[in-house]
């Protein structure tokens, strides 16, 4: 009889050991791989809300410097420092939405890293059982 592996107790495993053994490892093996699945979910979900954050200070502030550009267009005319301060809001206002519009364009450009992780390991789990 050829080396069989042993049981706990010195006997030979049976064919039901080894299946039991097999389901217990195929579930760990399941666990793992969605434990990593839901991570990289919400890793995903963080990235969206983040366009999101970056997309509405974008609008809110070219909206603002909008208005801000339109009441000192009015007001030019006018003589006073008004124009300072009203320009000086219009440029940061502006400008504000110019860098958060920047932002957007990166963070929406970038390439979603949704379940690269997991079908790496998956990959790495496939070539381990090929003889």
């Amino acid at each position: 009889m050829t080396e069989q592996s042993k049981a706990g107790g010195g006997q030979p495993a049976g064919l039901f050991d080894s299946l039991r053994i097999f389901a217990h490892t195929s579930v760990a093996i399941a666990q793992t791989r969605l434990e990593l699945l839901a991570n990289e979910i919400e890793e995903e979900k963080l990235r969206v809300g983040q366009l999101l954050v970056f997309g509405g200070i974008a609008l809110f502030c070219v909206a603002v410097g909008a208005v801000f550009f339109a009441i000192f267009i009015t007001v030019l005319f006018w003589d006073s420092h008004r124009l300072l301060v009203l320009g000086g809001f219009s440029v940061l206002f502006l400008g504000v939405g110019a860098v958060a519009i920047v932002l957007f364009r990166g963070y929406a450009s970038a390439a979603s890293k949704l379940f690269s992780t997991s079908l790496a390991e998956l990959g790495k789990d496939r070539q381990r059982l090929l003889p």
